[in-house]
């Protein structure tokens, strides 16, 4: 639906497109991980470290972090809801200095974690499957950016990576001195709060998905 975007918004709008794609991804998203999580821990058990000290620490540390770069303040909050007219930006601020693609990175965080705590065939299945659909993303997003913006996209690639850290390492990207000041802002903020929320929260998003039998 993302590569239909451009053709979709001539036709209906762009609002309402945003709209009919949230409505067509977001219940399919919710069935995916209600799936997910009453299926975890079946198939063939490849390792077991939860034992291992300091492995639950990583994993929880992995996984917060992942939310920051999965879900950056670099979007307006108004236009997720639709309230706003929907726009492409094009930003090199806050997370995205550390990579052009950040919710790819987050993914390859969170699966990481998810595979390294349970350890079997259901966890690398679905963190290859989710990692390579974000993979194309990747390719696609630089695709669409590239033909809606032309020399404008190509300047801001040359400025940024999809590597984290990549472009700050090599020089393509200049930290100001005040740099963490992009992250204090509403959108992290509230990111961190509902990672937060999320964690606490685990035993009622187990109970309430193993009562959908999926």
């Amino acid at each position: 639906m993302a590569s239909l975007r451009e053709t979709g918004e001539k036709i209906i709008g762009e609002r309402a497109y945003r709209v009919l794609f949230a409505g067509i991804s977001l219940p399919l998203a919710l069935s995916t991980i209600v799936y997910f999580i009453n299926h975890r821990y079946g198939g063939v058990q490849l390792w077991d470290v939860k034992g291992v000290s300091g492995v639950h620490e990583l994993v929880w540390l992995s996984n917060f972090i992942s939310f920051l770069f999965l879900y950056p303040s670099t979007f307006n909050l108004l236009e997720v809801a639709a309230v706003d007219k929907p726009k492409l930006h094009m930003w090199e601020t806050g997370i995205m200095r550390i990579t052009r693609h950040p919710q790819f990175v987050g993914q390859v965080i969170w699966c990481l974690a998810h595979t390294l705590w349970i350890g079997n065939s259901v966890a690398v299945a679905a963190s290859v499957g989710l990692i390579g659909h974000h993979a194309f993303g990747v390719w696609n997003g630089d695709r669409r950016l590239a033909s809606r913006y032309g020399e404008a996209f190509d300047v801001l690639k040359k400025r940024t990576s999809v590597v984290p850290f990549a472009a700050i390492v090599d020089g393509r990207q200049k930290l100001p001195e005040d740099y963490y000041k992009e992250f204090i802002r509403l959108p992290y903020i509230t990111i961190v709060a509902l990672t937060l929320g999320a964690y606490f929260a685990h035993p009622l998003m187990q109970a309430a998905s193993y009562r959908l039998p999926w």
